[in-house]
């Protein structure tokens, strides 16, 4: 891939892995850099680094002319906006979830017609089968299946509308010759994420000092918990490697429990719940257990995580401790939990 001669768009490009991904473009030398992005979850703060050095454009991208004008000029399309939270988001906002089975392609069509060379399509763990991840089980590309009777039953709506996402960049591909790839994320955190999801949530808990320190579930639900600088290395490789429409994984394979996360977080923080840990068994938890094989992202991209928990951690920590007040936080954060940015 040649980036110094190609103009790029980043859908849901002011979101948390959208504006990191930007800035990664810019770095790497892109002629143009054009975002795309209803500001519904994203912020235009996340961009305030690069906001000189890109094109922005407001609106709803479930619009065809707007999707039309977003794509046109474009030789590389990276697809990440969407309507998704965690897991108390997802859980509670269903309609919503599945809402993103129209965007994705319109998206993916508007694409296609005005001649972009390469779609990469922000998919998800939440694609795989959730009856497979009672256990600790590594969860393998091939385990999601479009052509045998059964081979698919994803999580809730958010996981089917991801599905039906791949389903369609492979059909445009097959009629139209569009270059594709699907990378399915598992868990991202990092700088610029919100409440909604796990790892942040526990982050401002211990920032606000909540004693008892609150854990939906019983803490033994582990993830393979992936830093967002590794989840842009691995879409970019994605764009790189892979112009099928195949789906190739792009998380941890490191299982780690919640109960293992909190313990890191309050080493970070240099604090401990004075009263202890309260668990809250009716909370939203998910599957059971969730990290992705990596043998073929590997074998395909040369791509790995290179960012351990702890350093990964340390440095989400050391931005949200020192961007948010806890006096405010504490009256704010219950809202937070189940919205989709910032409440």
């Amino acid at each position: 891939m040649n980036w110094t001669k190609s103009k790029v768009l980043v859908t849901g490009g002011a979101s948390f892995i959208g504006s990191h991904l930007v800035e990664k473009l810019l770095s790497l030398g892109c002629a143009a850099v054009r975002v795309a992005d209803d500001l519904s979850s994203g912020s235009l703060a996340n961009l305030s680094s690069v906001r000189k050095d890109i094109e922005f454009l407001q609106g709803d991208l479930r619009r065809m002319d707007f999707a039309e004008s977003a794509t046109k000029g474009c030789q590389v399309v990276f697809h990440l906006a969407a309507d998704h939270g965690g897991r108390g988001y997802i859980s509670s906002h269903p309609a919503n979830c599945a809402g993103n089975m129209a965007l994705d392609n319109i998206v993916i069509d508007a694409a296609s017609r005005n001649g972009v060379e390469q779609v990469t399509y922000a998919s998800s763990a939440c694609v795989y089968p959730t009856d497979i991840q009672d256990e600790p089980m590594l969860l393998k590309e091939s385990m999601v299946s479009f052509e045998q009777r059964g081979g698919a039953f994803a999580d809730e709506e958010y996981g089917w509308a991801k599905l039906m996402g791949e389903l369609s960049l492979r059909a445009h591909h097959r009629q139209h010759g569009i270059k594709a790839a699907s990378a399915r994320i598992s868990t991202a955190y990092g700088p610029r994420e919100n409440e909604s999801h796990a790892v942040i949530a526990l982050i401002a808990k211990a920032h606000i000092r909540q004693s008892p320190f609150e854990i939906w579930g019983d803490g033994e639900q582990s993830r393979g918990f992936t830093f967002v600088d590794d989840v842009v290395s691995g879409l970019i490789a994605a764009c790189e490697h892979v112009d099928n429409g195949e789906a190739v994984n792009v998380g941890s394979a490191e299982f780690y429990s919640i109960n293992q996360l909190v313990e890191l977080i309050f080493d970070a923080v240099g604090w401990r719940p004075r009263d202890g840990i309260r668990y809250l068994p009716n909370g939203p938890v998910g599957v059971k257990h969730r990290a992705l094989d990596g043998e073929k992202s590997l074998r395909l991209m040369g791509w790995k995580p290179t960012v351990s928990i702890e350093d990964g951690i340390r440095r989400t920590v050391d931005w949200y401790t020192s961007s948010i007040d806890p006096g405010e936080l504490a009256f704010l954060l219950g809202p937070r939990l189940i919205a989709r940015g910032v409440a």
